[in-house]
């Protein structure tokens, strides 16, 4: 009788808030697909890791086969990773399997000899039936998207797919490491769309999972611990009507089988949403769903070359709608780098999107994956870009490297003022009554701060370099300036303490607090903050409780009085 086969199977998160669901499925698949000699077990990690402790944690399974999942972020700590398990393990036999591999097999086997298969696409069944034949040392010719090294050369299998369900990936081993991290869902593969620069759409169509399923599963993640559950899904509302259901079912279950203070977060395609269902989100209650919308691009010749069909008035009209009922956070992407949108274009196309004012604008660069039609097919998507992970491009026919480092800078002082939430009144100060274009106040702003140190600054110091900029601006009051800078900090910051740039030392100052506290008094237990306005006679103040669900600002209030 032979003895237990040990497998691991490891995957390495971006940070450790996340939590991948790809080694669980392939455990599932095990215990599903598997004998029970086969003792299967996850490794989970973060690319900030040292190697030599991630390689240590699971080199002591003393495994049989190793299997790494691989994506952009993690591909190059596990080609380190490999050589030292192999230095201790010889004959360990490795497996990669995910995105970053599937489409490159060849050239993968190729360069690393240490690696010995690949599965190319869906993971779960092909896994667990390699693991079989290992276990009982058959032929692994012909298993389905398996890729391998032959007499003959280098074998290769088109990506798997599986019309069938995959195993839920939830075990009591999940639960125990998810620790409050944002949990993940997954009620369906593929996508409707073919975009070039997107590998969702080669799984050969939508493949919904069972509604029932997703159903259950929701309810089981929302009493996990998790605050944040986020879809995996690539356009959510892919079916409408099985997207209304799900919707329905969160806010029918909300505050009962769903505890409150769990949001589910949704990638969707915003021109799809129709009438019934933005009626039905404008009742959801504040903070429990969250949005994030692809649009990539405004420029229509942008988006019909990269095959992504758009209605771009139904979808600015639905994102209004949206932000209007203020209970869903509203996550918008933007692409820069993609075929025939040039500077003036992407322009266009940022302050389209700005002035949706949603909760969050990411200005994002075109990565060529591979396997997305854009890298495959260079003479009809010419452009240049990097050699390495995340592949991300350099310059193309309409964006000069310039002009990119240029909207690096923009994305970069975007992420500080504007994705943070904290300087918001500052920006519609600036923006509305100081005639700033929203992206030349973005670029003159992150160009001086480079002039100022290439490092991060603190809260404290950023703030003060805005003042310090903006403050010496034409058209632009300090004494304005500063005191949307205070109403932005004591919305946002719960210290109630302001940074010395904002400070006044001003012998009004206590004699008001008082009276403040006389009117209305502080309510037990909870921080205030209080600070003067000087472009308006009042004082303004915030009582730290709890934060709003969609903006994460506290309630700011003001308090007017006599001089």
């Amino acid at each position: 009788m032979k003895q237990t086969f040990n497998v691991v199977i490891s995957a390495l998160n971006s940070q450790y808030i996340h939590s991948s669901l790809s080694p669980w499925y392939l455990l599932a698949g095990i215990r599903a697909y598997c004998g029970d000699k086969i003792n299967a077990v996850v490794e989970e990690g973060t690319v900030n890791e040292p190697y030599e402790t991630v390689a240590a944690r699971i080199v002591s399974h003393r495994p049989a086969v190793v299997g790494l999942s691989c994506y952009i972020w993690n591909i190059s700590s596990i080609f380190r990773i490999i050589p030292l398990i192999k230095r201790e393990l010889p004959e360990a036999v490795i497996v990669l399997g995910g995105p970053e591999v599937s489409y490159r097999a060849a050239s993968v086997l190729e360069e690393n000899p240490f690696v010995d298969y690949i599965i190319s696409g869906e993971g779960e069944a092909p896994f667990a039936m390699l693991i079989n034949a290992l276990y009982k040392g058959d032929d692994v010719t012909d298993l389905p998207g398996l890729c391998c090294r032959r007499e003959d050369g280098i074998f290769t299998s088109e990506p798997y797919t599986s019309r069938e369900d995959p195993p839920r990936p939830y075990s009591e081993e999940y639960f125990n490491k998810l620790e409050g991290r944002i949990a993940y869902l997954e009620t369906s593969r593929g996508c409707p769309y073919r975009c070039a620069f997107c590998l969702s759409a080669r799984c050969g169509g939508v493949h919904f999972f069972d509604i029932e399923r997703a159903k259950k599963e929701m309810i089981l993640l929302s009493k996990s611990g998790a605050q944040t559950i986020k879809l995996m899904d690539r356009t959510f509302n892919a079916n409408r009507q099985r997207a209304y259901e799900i919707f329905e079912f969160i806010l029918s279950e909300y505050g009962r089988e769903i505890p409150y203070g769990v949001c589910f977060h949704f990638e969707i395609a915003g021109d799809l949403l129709d009438e019934r269902t933005v009626a039905l989100l404008a009742t959801a209650p504040p903070g429990a769903i969250q949005f994030e919308i692809g649009v990539q691009s405004f420029n229509p010749k942008t988006l019909q070359s990269i095959n992504r069909i758009t209605d771009i008035q139904k979808l600015k009209e639905n994102i209004r709608r949206i932000l209007e009922a203020g209970n869903i956070h509203l996550h918008i992407d933007l692409i820069a780098g993609l075929p025939y949108e040039d500077k003036e274009s992407f322009i266009k196309s940022f302050h389209a999107a700005y002035y949706l004012k949603p909760h969050m604008l990411q200005l994002g660069f075109l990565k060529l994956l591979y396997g997305a039609p854009m890298r495959e097919y260079p003479e009809k998507f010419p452009c240049e870009y990097s050699d390495i992970p995340p592949y991300e491009v350099r310059q193309t026919p309409w964006l000069a490297r310039e002009e990119l480092e240029e909207l690096h800078i923009v994305e970069q002082s975007l992420d500080r003022m504007y994705n943070s939430g904290r300087f918001l009144r500052t920006l519609k100060y600036l923006t509305e009554e100081c005639r700033f274009t929203p992206y030349r106040l973005f670029y003159e702003l992150g160009s001086y701060v480079r002039e100022k140190g290439s490092g991060t600054h603190s809260l404290d110091a950023y703030t003060t370099l805005i003042f310090s900029y903006f403050s010496s601006c034409e058209g632009v009051d300090p004494s304005r300036l500063r005191d949307c800078m205070v109403c932005d900090r004591l919305a946002t910051n719960s210290s109630g303490i302001l940074p010395p740039v904002l400070r006044r030392a001003d012998p009004l100052h206590r004699k008001i607090k008082r009276e403040l506290e006389d009117r209305h008094p502080r309510p037990p237990r909870l921080k205030r903050g209080m600070a003067l306005l000087y472009s308006e006679p009042c004082a303004v103040y915030a009582d730290y409780d709890h934060p709003d669900p969609v903006t994460g600002e506290y309630k700011l209030q003001k308090f007017y009085y006599d001089k």
